[in-house]
C-alpha cells in the first residue's frame, strides 16, 4: 500500500512540475509579445516626429528657396537704375543662400539622422524581439508535443502557440531566387 501511494505521490508530483513548466513557458511567450508590441509602440511614436522633421525640413527650405527667387528676380529687374537697392538684394540673397547652405544642414539634418538612425535601431530591436518571441513559442510548442508532455498539455487543456510569421503581401516582394 504504501508503494502505491509514493507512487501516487510522485505522479501527482509530476502532473504539478509539469503543469508549472507549461505555465512558465507561456509566460515566457507572452513577455516576448509583449517587448514586441513595446517595440511596436515606440516606433509608432517615433515615426510621426520622423515624418514632421522631413516635412519641417522641406517647408523651412521651399520658404528660403522661394525668398532667394524672389529677391533674384527684383535684383535682375533693372539693376542699372538703382544699384543701391540691387546691392542690398543681393547681400540678402547672399545671406539667404549661406543660412540655407549651412545651418539648415547643420541642424536639421542632424535631427533627421539622429531620428533615422533611432528607427534603424529600433528595427533591429523589434527584429530581435521577434526572433526571441519565435524562439520562446518553438519551444513551447516542442515540449507540449512531445510524449509524454502532449498527453499532460492535452489534460491540462494548453494549445500550440502560433509563430510570427511575415504578412503574405510582404512575401511577395522576396525574391528567393536572387
Amino acid at each position: 500500500m504504501s508503494i502505491f501511494v509514493i507512487i501516487l505521490i510522485l505522479i501527482v508530483i509530476y502532473f504539478i512540475y509539469e503543469c508549472n513548466t507549461f505555465i512558465r513557458l507561456k509566460n515566457k511567450i507572452k513577455q516576448s509579445k509583449s517587448s514586441i508590441e513595446v517595440y511596436l509602440n515606440q516606433r509608432f511614436d517615433l515615426i510621426p516626429n520622423l515624418v514632421a522633421t522631413v516635412k519641417g525640413y522641406v517647408q523651412y527650405e521651399e520658404k528660403v528657396y522661394s525668398q532667394i527667387i524672389k529677391l533674384r528676380e527684383i535684383y535682375n529687374v533693372d539693376t542699372v537704375k538703382d544699384l543701391k537697392k540691387g546691392a542690398l538684394l543681393n547681400a540678402k540673397c547672399n545671406g539667404l543662400l549661406a543660412v540655407a547652405e549651412n545651418m539648415p544642414d547643420l541642424k536639421a539634418s542632424k535631427h533627421f539622422l539622429d531620428l533615422q538612425k533611432t528607427l534603424v535601431k529600433l528595427e533591429n530591436q523589434l527584429q530581435a524581439a521577434r526572433r526571441i518571441y519565435n524562439g520562446d513559442v518553438t519551444l513551447y510548442n516542442t515540449t507540449i508535443s512531445t510524449f509524454p508532455n502532449n498527453i499532460f498539455a492535452k489534460i491540462f487543456g494548453f494549445q500550440e502557440e502560433t509563430l510570427f510569421e511575415i504578412e503574405e503581401y510582404k512575401k511577395d516582394n522576396i525574391s528567393l531566387d536572387e
